[in-house]
């Protein structure tokens, strides 16, 4: 049988996470000899893994600077495990799938490409020059997977070779992520929203790219047209930043209708709490997991015009420009307006993500192109 090795640098809480997470465990269960490997341990998904009995090969990076150990600790356990093929995840795991192939065996490179259309002035320089040498290494890999159409159009721009970009969607698992309606009530009871409130609610670390300022600035405009809302922003993020946004806010007048909820373990209800959730990104999207998720909670959603978030939601969303927050505004007013004419909009967010972005579709894509089936 053959080995195959996912390697990404840790399992924290994210999009790219989850699915490395979802189709490990799904390969598994179709028989496939999975492994994975992580710089460091402690992430919230590991323990998910090892419960589905995936191997989890922790190398023990010390932190940015640990470079010649680590490396030396990363080749003696791949060529310990003796993979057929490599699927790394994002840019540094790519970057060193690559160089490292001649020492481990030239194993199969399958990369994994997240995002699209990123603006890498805002990131430090270690990311800028990370992002110029994944460009530079992309020849070296067999099979590059975008898990969007706008991130392999990105990626061919970068100079990516473009006979070796697929586009595979993004596998949601609709038995996990589905509405939970004591669930809701429980968490809009941890929040204080009443059952006569509209929840509105932003899911998404606390980065730049997620562009919360147009989203805070779209929730006070909106607080001049109805009386009935509250928001929420679920994530984590740097301190800097978090306090940058909490000055807004209560520059906007929104203090006192806006909750900070940090990051979540029980995401299925928290999705489930909201009434509207939505995606304010201004660039680097290219499938929005958290929009899926919502959608497979039965949570209708109103999103802005970057990545494949339009593409996800079709016809039961509604769909802005980017860092236009009067836009943002009209379309959460409109979605309101939709919910109270049509309470099935929900149900119908769900059927769609069901029937077009579905785990078995995603594993079944993946096998077809793991060992050169493509």
């Amino acid at each position: 049988m053959k080995v195959l090795v996912f390697l990404a640098r840790k399992l924290d809480q994210g999009g790219a996470e989850r699915q490395l997470v979802t189709l490990a465990k799904a390969l598994k269960t179709r028989g496939s000899d999975v492994h994975v490997v992580l710089f460091y341990a402690g992430g919230v998904f590991d323990g998910e893994l090892i419960t589905a009995a995936v191997p989890v090969h922790v190398v023990g990076k010390g932190g940015r600077w640990d470079t010649i150990g680590f490396l030396v600790r990363l080749v003696l356990i791949l060529r310990r495990i003796r993979p057929a093929a490599i699927y790394s995840f994002l840019d540094l795991p790519n970057i060193l799938a690559a160089l490292l192939r001649p020492a481990i065996g030239q194993p199969r490179l399958i990369w994994s490409i997240r995002a699209a259309g990123m603006q890498m002035h805002y990131y430090d320089w270690l990311m800028r020059i990370s992002s110029w040498l994944e460009s530079k290494f992309s020849q070296k890999a067999d099979i590059i997977v975008a898990n969007s159409q706008a991130g392999k159009d990105w990626a061919i721009r970068r100079g990516f070779p473009r006979e070796k970009v697929v586009v595979i969607d993004n596998g949601i698992d609709t038995n996990y992520f589905t509405f939970d309606a004591t669930g809701r009530d429980r968490v809009r009871n941890e929040w204080r929203v009443s059952s006569r409130e509209r929840l509105i609610g932003l899911v998404g670390r606390l980065d730049v790219m997620k562009d919360h300022r147009t989203f805070l600035q779209a929730c006070a405009l909106l607080t001049r047209k109805r009386k009935d809302v509250r928001f929420v922003c679920i994530g984590g993020g740097g301190a800097a930043y978090r306090t940058e946004l909490e000055v807004l806010a209560e520059r906007l007048g929104i203090v006192d209708r806006l909750i900070w909820a940090g990051p979540r373990s029980d995401m299925p209800a928290a999705y489930s709490a909201l009434d509207i959730a939505v995606s304010s990104s201004s660039f680097g999207e290219g499938f929005s997991n958290a929009i899926a998720e919502a959608m497979a909670c039965e949570r209708p959603c109103v999103v802005t015009d970057v990545g494949d978030s339009s593409r996800i939601v079709g016809d039961t969303g509604e769909v802005t420009p980017p860092r236009d927050p009067e836009a943002l505004a009209g379309a959460l007013i409109s979605m309101l307006d939709r919910i109270e004419q049509d309470p099935e909009i929900g149900p119908q967010a769900r059927v769609r993500i069901v029937d077009a972005f579905s785990v078995e579709r995603m594993v079944s894509r993946t096998e077809s192109v793991l060992f050169g089936n493509t």
